[in-house]
C-alpha cells in the first residue's frame, strides 16, 4: 500500500496459509478463466484499427501538444491552424484526448503537457488503442455537454441508465427501435428513483390543493405533465444517443430530433461483452461483491490476491457509470479505516483516466493528499520516487511519514502486528530512532495506536521502551 515498485516490499495485511493459498489458485483457474469472445466479433487487430480511427484527430492534437508543448486550452487558434480544424473541433478533439489517457496535463498552472502512455504506445500496442478508447467510452457523458437548458436531475438519472441500455442492445444482438429505447430509459429511471426512496421520486401536489381541484382538471394536468416529462426525456435520451455514437459505440437513426432506431457497433458490442464478461466472472466467484456498497466490496476484496481483487474492482466497476462510482470510492476512502483507503485507491487505479479530476481535487484533503498524490505520478507513468529529488518522490518527507502511518495502522486495526517489523523497511526514515522522532509529529489520528503496537512487536527491549515513551508523549501532548 506505501509502494508499488519491486525496491518496497508489499504490505500484506491479511497473511494466507499455504492451503489457503491453494484453495485460491484453484478457484482462480477454475472460476476466473476468461472465455473466448463469442462468434462474429471482430479480431483484436481490427478492432484496434476502428479505435485509432475514432481518435485518429484527438491523436494528432495530443501529438501536437507534445510536440510543442503547449496545451490547446491555451493555444486553440494557433493548434487549429496548424492541423487544419476549426477551433470548436479543436476543443472536442483535446477533450476526447484528456479522457482517452492520451495526455497528462500539468499540475503547475502554465499549461504543460506531457505524453501519456498510451500515446508513446499507440501505433504498435493494440491494447493501448484499445484502452483510450474504452476510457473515452466509459466517461462519454463529458465528451459532449448536455443542453443548457436540460433538467440536472433527468441528465444524471439517463447517464445512469445508459450502462443497462447498452447491455440491453447488445444482448438483443440487433437494432432496437426508438420507442424501445425511451421504455427502456423510462423502466430503469422509475427504478433509479424508487431505490432513491421517497426523495428520488417526484413531489406530489399537497392534498389541500388536490381537493380544490376536479378530478377532470387532475387528470388534464396529469396527462399534460406526462408528455412534458416524455418530451424532456426524449430530448435528453437524443443527446445521449448522439455523444454515443459521436464516440463510436453505436449507429444511430433519427427523425429530427427524435430517434428512430440504434444497434451498437463493432467496438460498441466488443465493450458491452467484456464489461458483461466481467460481471459474471465475479458473480460466480465467492466474493461476489457487484451489488454492494464501495466499502463492503472493498471489504470483501480485502483477503484476496491482487489479481482477483483487480477482476472484482472491474466486475463492480463495470455495472457502475464511471463519475458515480468514483464519488463512491473516494468517499470510502475518506472513511476511518485505513485499510479500506488503501483498497480504495488500488480501485481508482482500475478506473483509470476518468478518475483523474477527482483525484487531482482530493489532493487538497489532508488524509487523501499522499494516495492522490501517487496516484498521479503512476498514472502519469513513473515510479513516484523518481518524481522529485528527494527519496520519497512525489511526497514530501512528512506526507511519507503521515502514510506510513497510516499503512501500519491498517495491519494495526485489522489484527496483523506482527507485519509491522516487515513495514520498517518501508519507512521514509533510515532507521527506527529517526522514525519515531518524526512520527510523533506527523499529525495521524492513529500514531498512538501504531506506536504501541510497534513497541510490542518490536524484538530489541531498548527500542521498544523509546517507542512506548513516544507513544505516552503524543498521548499527553508532551516532548
Amino acid at each position: 500500500m506505501t509502494s508499488r515498485t519491486p525496491r518496497e516490499p508489499r504490505l500484506r495485511l491479511v497473511p494466507q496459509t499455504p492451503p489457503q493459498r491453494a484453495t485460491v489458485r484453484r478457484r482462480t483457474q477454475a472460476g476466473r478463466r476468461t472465455p473466448p469472445p463469442p462468434k462474429g466479433l471482430a479480431p483484436q487487430e481490427e478492432l484496434a484499427r476502428r479505435a485509432r480511427a475514432q481518435l485518429a484527430d484527438a491523436v494528432r492534437l495530443a501529438r501536437w501538444a507534445q510536440r510543442t508543448g503547449t496545451s490547446p486550452d491555451v493555444a486553440a487558434e494557433r493548434a487549429a491552424g496548424d492541423l487544419g480544424l476549426t477551433v470548436r473541433q479543436t476543443h472536442d478533439h483535446w477533450g476526447r484526448a484528456r479522457l482517452a489517457g492520451l495526455i497528462e496535463q500539468g499540475r503547475d498552472g502554465t499549461g504543460s503537457v506531457r505524453a501519456g502512455w498510451r500515446l508513446r504506445a499507440w501505433d504498435h500496442d493494440d491494447t493501448a488503442a484499445l484502452r483510450g478508447w474504452v476510457a473515452l467510452l466509459d466517461a462519454w457523458s463529458l465528451a459532449r455537454p448536455a443542453p443548457p437548458d436540460a433538467d440536472p436531475g433527468t441528465v444524471a438519472d439517463v447517464v445512469a441508465a445508459v450502462p443497462q441500455l447498452l447491455s440491453v442492445m447488445y444482448l438483443s444482438d440487433g437494432p432496437v427501435t426508438g420507442a424501445g429505447l425511451i421504455d427502456l430509459t423510462r423502466r430503469r429511471i422509475l427504478e433509479l428513483r424508487a431505490d432513491r426512496g421517497p426523495g428520488g421520486a417526484i413531489a406530489d401536489d399537497e392534498p389541500d390543493a388536490r381537493d380544490a381541484r376536479s378530478q377532470e382538471d387532475e387528470r388534464n394536468d396529469g396527462e399534460r405533465r406526462d408528455e412534458e416529462d416524455v418530451a424532456e426525456l426524449v430530448r435528453i435520451l437524443g443527446w445521449a444517443l448522439d455523444t454515443l455514437a459521436s464516440v463510436g459505440a453505436l449507429t444511430l437513426h433519427a427523425r429530427g430530433r427524435h430517434p428512430e432506431r440504434a444497434r451498437l457497433t463493432e467496438l460498441g458490442g466488443w465493450a458491452m461483452w467484456t464489461k458483461l464478461e466481467h460481471i459474471c466472472i465475479a458473480a460466480q466467484s465467492p466474493a461476489g461483491n457487484i451489488e454492494q456498497s464501495a466499502v463492503a466490496m472493498l471489504r470483501g476484496c480485502a483477503n484476496l490476491t491482487p489479481g482477483p481483487a483487480r477482476a472484482e474492482y472491474r466486475a463492480w466497476l463495470a455495472v457502475r457509470p464511471a463519475g458515480p462510482a468514483v464519488t463512491e470510492l473516494l468517499d470510502a476512502a475518506r472513511g476511518e479505516d485505513a485499510l479500506i483507503r488503501g483498497l480504495a485507491f488500488e480501485a481508482l487505479r482500475v478506473v483509470g483516466a476518468p478518475a483523474l479530476p477527482a483525484v487531482r481535487e482530493a489532493v487538497d484533503e489532508p488524509g487523501l493528499r499522499p494516495y492522490a498524490l501517487l496516484w498521479l505520478a503512476e498514472h502519469e507513468e513513473g515510479d513516484p520516487r523518481d518524481q522529485a529529488d528527494s527519496p520519497h518522490g512525489v511526497l514530501s518527507r512528512a506526507e511519507a511519514t503521515w502514510l506510513w502511518v497510516d499503512t501500519a495502522s491498517a495491519a494495526q486495526e485489522h489484527g496483523a502486528e506482527r507485519l509491522l517489523l516487515d513495514h520498517l523497511d518501508a519507512a521514509p526514515q533510515p532507521d527506527v530512532v529517526q522514525l519515531v522522532d518524526e512520527i510523533r509529529d506527523c499529525g495521524h489520528p492513529r500514531t498512538v495506536q501504531v506506536l504501541l503496537a510497534l513497541a510490542a512487536a518490536h524484538p530489541d527491549p531498548a527500542v521498544a521502551k523509546r517507542v512506548r515513551r513516544a507513544a505516552f508523549q503524543v498521548h499527553t501532548g508532551g516532548v
